[in-house]
């Protein structure tokens, strides 16, 4: 009796440290079971099944969703793991395909779409803005257009798509009323009805809308073209994989690319202020920060709820804002082993919130054994990086600063890196 008791405890103990295992399938359907043989067909199906201690293996296809998890993992022994099955190529994306397509002259098209193909967000509405935001002097949407996977460049009148400078670029251009949105587009010698062409539709791919979603693990997915927002530090910051501070998360191996703005973020949410300078422009900027600093500390921001995070064997390309950011969110983890490069490429805005890794309050956050090229400025520590460490890491063929500090008393540590421009 005493044997089966034991071997019973044992069966039990196993079951609640290894959890469940939900399978994802582009062929399955959400009215199964998440069995291997009965897979979901959504991401989102299997985010409101999951528990801690279970996994949920996604299969090879295209997924174009925004994974919004109801709930986290309550330990690091205990996390809900999101993985893409060993071997296969799983890819999330921010963006629909769009055909149907009508050829008005040269390489120049357009497409007329319903708004409520877009659903609750438009990101041919939504414009570009935020604290610390510079738009150069005209508007940009956080909506963006892809031709076989590279984005076009977004003009700010139909003419200069329809009358390009000489050796001009792919480019793009929208307008919007109540029922239709249009997109022109010159593709020049491309017919895009025979062709890959894809615009942004959702704001992210994987972020929890509510904070205290923690201990999750997102592994080995390819990540993008979502129409992310500019993500000041006084602002809620949604990458295209966001945290929402949140604590505990683990982002490994995975291909993050084509955001509109940060490919990455741990940080900031909402509730302690969202741009507040642009909403109160008679006191400097950085006295807003300030005040946001010590609503964070009124709202509980502390090492037990917030942080600890680990980034690591990423690649991270193609994004216009940062490929790494947070405001107070990246404080007391790791980043490490990442491979950031092509950030902020085509400059048609720019602000003081863009860099390979932009992080406000990196307090005891590691950043090691990274290689961050073509990015302007590498790794920019803004305001309260006491504790940080920077080793290890590898820059060239940035054209600002590879490591740039602002507002720091210290102390922090950089070491051991090799750098083709001086800090």
């Amino acid at each position: 009796m005493k044997k089966i008791s034991v071997l019973f405890l044992l069966f039990a103990f196993n079951v609640w440290s290894y959890g469940k295992e939900y399978h994802v399938s582009v062929k399955g359907n959400d009215a199964n079971t998440g069995a291997e043989f009965a897979p979901f067909k959504t991401i989102g199906k299997a985010a409101q099944t999951a528990y801690p201690g279970d996994v949920i293996t996604v299969h090879a296809g295209t997924y174009r969703e925004w994974v919004n998890p109801p709930r986290g993992g309550e330990s690091d022994d205990a996390r809900i793991v999101y993985r893409a099955a060993p071997g296969e190529r799983v890819e999330i994306k921010g963006s629909e395909s769009v055909a149907n397509w009508q050829k008005e002259q040269g390489g120049v098209w357009k497409i007329v779409l319903p708004n409520g193909f877009f659903g609750d967000y438009n990101p041919y509405k939504d414009l570009i803005y935020g604290d610390w935001f510079d738009a150069r002097g005209r508007i940009h949407h956080t909506g963006e257009v892809f031709l076989n996977g590279k984005s076009l460049y977004e003009k700010e009148t139909l003419d200069k798509v329809r009358h390009p400078a000489e050796g001009a670029v792919y480019t793009w251009y929208c307008e919007s009323d109540e029922q239709n949105t249009t997109i022109w587009a010159n593709f020049h010698n491309y017919n895009p009805n025979k062709e890959a062409v894809e615009i942004s539709v959702r704001r992210t791919c994987f972020y929890p809308e509510k904070p205290g979603i923690n201990y999750l693990t997102i592994s080995g997915f390819h990540i993008s073209q979502a129409a992310t927002q500019w993500g000041a530090p006084t602002a809620e910051q949604i990458g295209m994989i966001a945290t929402h501070w949140n604590k505990g998360w683990i982002i490994e191996n995975n291909v993050v690319s084509n955001s509109k703005c940060s490919g990455i973020t741990l940080g900031k949410e909402r509730s302690t202020g969202h741009n507040v300078w642009l909403n109160d422009m008679s006191i400097d900027g950085s006295l807003h920060y300030i005040e946001v600093t010590f609503r964070t500390l009124r709202n509980g921001w502390n090492k037990e709820q917030i942080g600890s995070h680990i980034v690591r064997n990423n690649e991270i390309f193609a994004c216009e804002q940062t490929g790494i950011c947070g405001s107070m969110g990246a404080a007391f983890s790791i980043v490490e082993n990442n491979h950031i490069h092509d950030i902020w490429t085509k400059r048609q805005f720019s602000g003081a919130e863009i860099g390979g890794i932009k992080f406000h309050a990196a307090i005891d956050t590691r950043i090691v054994h990274n290689r961050i090229h073509h990015v302007g400025r590498g790794i920019w520590m803004d305001w309260m990086a006491q504790g940080a460490r920077i080793s290890q890491n590898l820059f060239y063929d940035n054209d600002l600063e590879d490591i740039f500090f602002e507002v720091n008393h210290g102390p922090y540590l950089v070491d051991y890196n090799c750098e083709s421009l001086p800090i």
